[in-house]
């Protein structure tokens, strides 16, 4: 395997599955599409039906979108339908969303738009998978403030189905924050990339940062406040706790500075539904301490996964429906 890049930032490398390797002297290069010779290296020998894995790692040291080959080289000569390509892109963003996924639906579609161009994606997508009807389904992921001096405050927009908590809030330099956002439906719905954003700005304190804690809207403070009810032989009114969101500390927004976050959310929410073969299991006569056996099925006939659970019903009720173990459609 040779690799091919150009500026020093991808790394090949064999796993503990990788095969045995021997040596061999100088390898002439066939002469189409490869100017130099490569350098002598051991070769791998793979036998029939075997396999080896390799991992391949990219660490960008400049902001840019960068591309580099691995080259097969099968005996003497370099096979050109076995040709790795390689492609990263390198960012310096000050904000960041990480934990996320690709979406390797979008990522083919746009393979096959663009057979002759290759590009780098994001992780800017969260597959909630199947949800029912009705029940909450949450993910998580975090923000990050990778700026050295400047405070950035983020707002997520408003969304019927798609709650973020927290919604805003501020990010101290350095600092990172989770978020987790839900998703409900009381009817069926799907959702294929559903787009929201993230507004985020730069903003200053009117005191130094250090000196202001950090903030966002699921912080509460619990003060003491006075009530007008006044207790037999008492002076003073009765005091009580109060639990109250803690105010956003006063600050300005640094001009120019706002830029929206793209977020990605595909869901499936579906009632769940199954079938049993019979709802009456009948045993044949059994000898006391014999033990017989009877089977019946279970079908998952809804469109998302179904958790239940069995109860053993008391003689005097009715026999209750199974609801949670996951059944998959």
């Amino acid at each position: 395997l040779r690799l091919e890049d150009e500026h020093g930032v991808f790394l090949l490398r064999g796993r503990a599955s990788t095969p045995e390797m021997f040596h061999t002297g100088d390898v002439e290069e066939d002469s189409v599409g490869n100017e130099s010779k490569p350098p002598e290296k051991p070769f791998f020998l793979l036998h029939r039906g075997q396999s080896a894995e390799f991992d391949v790692t990219f660490k960008p040291t400049l902001a840019q979108h960068l591309e580099g080959k691995i080259r097969v080289l099968v005996g003497d000569t370099y096979s050109n339908k076995t040709l790795i390509e390689l492609v990263g892109e390198g960012h310096k963003d000050e904000f960041t969303l990480d934990g996320l996924e690709e979406d390797t639906q979008e990522r083919n579609a746009k393979c096959s738009l663009k057979k002759d161009i290759t590009d780098a994606f994001r992780l800017n997508h969260i597959q909630f998978g199947d949800c029912r009807v009705r029940k909450i389904c949450c993910r998580t992921f975090t923000i990050t403030n990778h700026a050295q001096t400047k405070v950035m405050r983020f707002e997520w927009e408003a969304d019927a189905q798609f709650q973020f908590f927290p919604r805003v809030g501020h990010l101290h330099p350095g600092c990172t924050k989770g978020i987790t956002v839900t998703l409900q439906s009381d009817v069926p719905a799907t959702f294929r990339r559903h787009l929201v954003k993230c507004k985020v700005t730069k903003i200053n304190f009117e005191v130094p940062g250090t000196k202001v804690p950090d903030w966002d809207d699921q912080m509460f403070i619990v003060p003491w406040k006075s009530t007008t009810r006044i207790d037999p032989g008492h002076k003073f009114p009765r005091m009580q706790k109060v639990v109250e969101i803690a105010a956003e500390p006063a600050h300005t927004v640094v001009e120019e500075s706002s830029q929206e976050i793209e977020l990605y959310l595909s869901a499936v929410v579906a009632y769940t539904q199954f079938k049993l073969s019979t709802t009456m299991v009948q045993f044949s006569d059994t000898l006391p301490f014999q033990t017989r056996t009877a089977t019946f099925s279970m079908h998952n006939t809804g469109e998302v996964a179904l958790e239940y659970s069995w109860e053993k019903a008391a003689e005097s009720e009715p026999v209750k429906k199974p609801y949670s173990i996951t059944l998959m459609r």
